[in-house]
Parts: structure tokens; sequence; C-alpha cells
């Protein structure tokens, strides 16, 4: 069975640059994905459309990218029962913290999964590692990143135990 698709969407197309390493991780690991832009409160049809549609698209996980009041990742939630991660982004006067509570402070039975702050690059390896569980080339994958990003730590902490 072919790898499901990981959707990336965020509330403006300003927010793409700090969702850029989201779609630079999924290339890597060799995940199709789609990015799109929808807002919750702008085009809140749109949004509820693509959500309800996801899964018979072949999409496996949704990222939803937001900021200020950051209700993307929970409307996206309430009309799909696929994986939702949402990045909370920093853009108004609270540096983000609004976003980060607004994405994370879902209601019982709507779950979405919060990485950090402009956390682009987590959520798609979140995305990653569910997509993972059903399949073992990816999972090595991951696997070996871990290795390599083990290494580079023992590697620097050689270097400066020399100095």
């Amino acid at each position: 069975m072919p790898l499901k698709k990981v959707a990336i969407l965020m509330g403006s197309s300003s927010d793409y640059e700090t969702v850029k390493p989201a779609e630079a991780a999924l290339k890597k690991y060799g995940i199709e994905y789609e990015t799109h832009v929808m807002s919750a409160h702008r085009t809140p049809e749109l949004a509820a459309e693509f959500s309800k549609n996801a899964e018979s698209k072949g999409f496996g996980v949704i990222i939803a990218a937001a900021g200020k009041a950051a209700h993307l990742a929970g409307a996206i939630a309430a009309n799909t029962v696929l994986p939702v991660i949402g990045i909370p982004i920093k853009g108004s006067a609270f540096l983000g913290f609004d976003s980060l509570l607004s994405t994370v402070q879902m209601p019982a039975g709507i779950p979405v999964a919060t990485v950090a702050v402009d956390g682009a690059r987590n959520a798609a390896i979140l995305a990653a590692q569910i997509l993972a569980v059903g399949d073992a080339a990816l999972s090595k994958a991951l696997k070996d990143e871990r290795a390599e990003m083990k290494n580079e730590i023992i590697k620097s902490d050689t270097l400066m135990s020399k100095k």
C-alpha cells in the first residue's frame, strides 16, 4: 500500500516562511505532501470541506499552522478523524503564546497534537512518525536520522573536550 500524503495548511500565505521547514523534512523522507492556504475564520467552509474529504483523498496526517487566534488546527480536527498536528505561529504582540494556547486547548474528543511555536520541522517529523507505524522503510529512515543526531552530539562533545 502506498504511503499516505501529508497536508500542510496555513491560515495565511504570510505563514509560509515558517512552514517551509515542514516541506523540507517531508521531502527528505520521501513523503508526498500538499500545501494550502485556508483560514478557520475567512474561509471556514473551505477548511471544513478539505478536512471532511482529506482521508478519501489519500491524506494520513494534517499539519495546520496558524497565528494569533490560531483556530485552524481545531477547525480541521473538528471535521476529521485523521491526526492533526498544530503549529502555533509567532506573529502577534504575544510572541506566539496566544497561538500556542489556542492550538493546545482543545475540548475532550477533538485532539490536536501541538508542537512548539514555529515548530514546523518537528510537525513534519511527528507526521512521519505517525505514518511510519505502518511503513518499515520510513521507520528505518527516522531511526537512522536519530542515530545521525546522536553521532553529531558525540562528535561535538569530543571537539569541545579537547579545548
